[in-house]
């Protein structure tokens, strides 16, 4: 399963909601969506999920255009915080009509996987509260089986316990049933367990695309004397820095040489790595997403 989009934008109105999207995405993977409120990530799902049309560029699923391509279409399932006040259905009989439309559904699974998070299926959907609606759109993701599985922070509402068994839950689906699945989350530091590949937005532009591995292994803080930590970052990427007294700590982003580790220790820098979270921050500029949450 390969999904590729082209030089993609979306625009409403006067806003640029998307500028210039190119990404290549392959199964079995489990992609990171991050990114900051309002960057994109959710008009970039809708676009993916073929809720909506881009306004210019190209989205392939397998070759083909996705848009209005039943062939494709049917391979890609969108879960979001859903609203169901309107829904007398209980969580059984809304999975029952999920395994008749969607055809990789496996309502076994549903149903034990609803079991681990004590979720009662026969309460009307409209009575269950925001955190149990959150658990039902997790399992209907985890169920339905689809090759192109996305989650748009499904998780909101959920304990932290019921976010561990969504995790675990990811983790057997691909060992089982591999595939493509996409999460949009700002619990990086809570979730980045998951993911192989890290896709960051930032004022709808793609500002990094990368396997996890390659971008946790770029990022590294350096401290020590000022004057020392200039000299010796001058010409490196510099994302971040901090000042205290005669003490500067920095965040690089970049592939450091040996050699150049090497050095900085013979110098007397202090190096330490960073997390994913810690790049997001630094290479978006903005604020911790796990602030307030």
């Amino acid at each position: 399963m390969e999904l590729k989009l082209s030089h993609v934008s979306l625009v409403y109105g006067k806003e640029q909601a998307l500028d210039d999207v190119s990404l290549q995405l392959h199964s079995p993977k489990v992609y990171a969506l991050i990114g900051r409120n309002g960057s994109g990530k959710t008009s970039l799902l809708s676009l993916i999920a073929n809720y909506r049309q881009h306004s210019s560029g190209q989205i392939m699923l397998n070759g083909e255009p996705l848009f209005e391509n039943s062939r494709q279409t049917k391979h890609v399932q969108f879960l979001f915080q859903r609203n169901f006040d309107e829904y007398d259905e209980s969580g059984e009989e809304l999975l029952q009509t999920a395994e008749d439309f969607i055809a990789s559904f496996d309502i076994e699974a549903a149903r034990r996987i609803a079991s681990r998070f004590g979720l009662d299926l026969s309460i009307p959907m409209k009575n269950q509260s925001t955190g149990r609606r959150s658990m039902f759109q997790a399992i209907r993701g985890l169920a339905s089986r689809a090759p192109v599985t996305i989650f748009d922070e499904v998780y909101t509402g959920m304990d932290a316990p019921s976010r561990e068994i969504f995790y675990e839950e990811i983790l057997k689906e691909q060992e089982s049933h591999p595939r493509l699945i996409i999460i949009s989350t700002h619990l990086i530091s809570e979730m980045e367990h998951l993911f192989d590949e890290v896709i960051m937005l930032d004022q709808g532009r793609v500002v990094l695309a990368d396997d996890y591995e390659s971008v946790v292994s770029k990022g590294i803080t350096l401290t020590g004397e000022l004057g020392l930590v200039d000299r010796f970052t001058a010409n490196l990427h510099v994302v971040k820095s901090r000042e205290l007294g005669g003490t500067k700590s920095v965040v690089i982003f970049q592939q450091m040489e040996e050699s150049l580790l090497k050095e900085a220790e013979e110098l007397g820098l202090e190096i330490g790595r960073v997390t994913l979270q810690d790049i997001f921050t630094s290479v978006t500029k903005g604020e911790d997403p796990n602030e307030g949450q």
